[in-house]
């Protein structure tokens, strides 16, 4: 089994709620990430490095940022004749209604399915941040005979997305022996990342009859389904770099945790690179006073003060005399001539005028929203 044989499909729009301000205009999938990168960088290029050559991206609202960051799929080696990217928007000649859940949003997208020649279907959301090699979940799957194979990592569960489904028993082999859904756990267990892989003919089969029936959770409709009839198995990824997002929090962490070396080597393997698109810049430019620490910095930027332990988009400028630690700050922002700022995270174009101060804490980021003016 290999890629060519996958068809990938990614929701873009699912647990957006979990991250406030920042999807408030954009989908899940297009929150800004690292410097660089958007959140649906990640699926989309771990499927291409695995060898699936086509990949629908199901959107539900607010998608014209999403639209015009993967737009062909250029970047990922996805704008092709045959196969490539697809935009997935609830839109059909009957209706304009969105999707109510993940079972809609699969059977108002039967005609993609059956319109594609791929026998499995590989299905992920975009709220994990992860490096995972999908030629060895092929493998696994196809040894195992199973008929839906879950990726899972052990850590603690996300505590602010609903449905989330636990491995409470797991055979040596990998079946799944007793699951649940959102179980109270203080301790670390292994729980779901919401990466499927499934035959085609049998996912579709299981979403007419759910969809027939009115049932709304992909979870207890589909995934228990399958663990009770023992035909699901478990992969675990927790010897890859995964990160769940759950809440701007634990945006925010995992963001701050790539500061760490060895922690950013791990999810930005040479061997698995991850692609997205570019923004042509000149380089950054440093005044004559700037101190920087601890930071990742993108292109285009103007530093002329103090940065520490922060995480730099494209275009921003820190003005002489301007603190700024402990931060995120996304792309053409502006801190004012000394301003100080600590723990915040500034969506893109957020100004900050000169002389204000303002802080949050390790705990408790402020988060401003796009385009604020301070």
């Amino acid at each position: 089994m290999n890629g060519k044989k996958v068809l990938g499909m990614i929701f873009a729009n699912i647990h957006e709620e979990a991250l406030g301000a920042l999807t408030d205009m954009r989908t899940m999938g297009s929150v800004p990430f690292c410097s660089r990168y958007r959140l649906i960088d990640f699926p989309l290029s771990n499927m291409v490095e695995s060898g699936v050559t086509k990949i629908g991206v199901v959107t539900n609202a607010n998608f014209n940022s999403l639209m015009d960051h993967v737009g062909t799929g250029k970047p990922w080696d996805l704008s092709r004749k045959t196969d490539g990217l697809y935009l997935l928007p609830p839109y059909s000649l009957t209706s304009t209604t969105m999707w109510g859940n993940r079972i809609d949003a699969i059977y108002g997208n039967m005609g993609f399915l059956d319109q594609s020649n791929q026998e499995y279907v590989l299905m992920t959301d975009c709220n994990n941040i992860l490096s995972i090699d999908y030629d060895a979940l092929f493998e696994a799957h196809e040894q195992s005979g199973a008929a839906v194979t879950i990726v899972g990592v052990r850590g603690k569960k996300p505590a602010n997305i609903s449905s989330v489904l636990v491995f409470n028993e797991v055979a040596e082999d990998g079946k799944i022996l007793e699951a649940a859904i959102d179980p109270t756990a203080e301790e670390d267990v292994f729980y779901s990342c919401n990466i499927v892989l499934v035959k085609k003919y049998l996912l579709q089969t299981l979403i007419t009859t759910a969809h027939s029936k009115n049932e709304v959770s992909f979870q207890r409709s589909i995934l228990m389904n399958c663990i009770k009839s023992g035909k699901a198995y478990a992969y675990d990824a927790t010897d890859c770099f995964v990160g769940t997002i759950d809440s701007v929090q634990s945006y925010y962490d995992i963001s701050m945790s790539l500061l760490n070396r060895d922690i950013k080597n791990r999810l930005f393997a040479p061997e698995r690179p991850i692609y997205t698109k570019e923004r042509d810049d000149m380089p950054t430019l440093y005044g004559t006073e700037a101190k920087v620490n601890n930071s990742l910095i993108a292109d285009g930027c103007e530093i002329k003060g103090t940065v520490e332990n922060c995480i730099i988009f494209k275009g921003v400028k820190v003005e002489a005399d301007a603190v700024v630690k402990n931060s995120i700050l996304m792309q053409d922002t502006v801190i004012g001539e000394g301003t100080k700022v600590n723990y915040i995270i500034a969506d893109k174009n957020v100004n900050i005028k000169s002389g204000i101060e303002l802080s949050g804490a390790e705990n408790f980021p402020v988060s401003l929203s796009k385009d604020t003016r301070i």
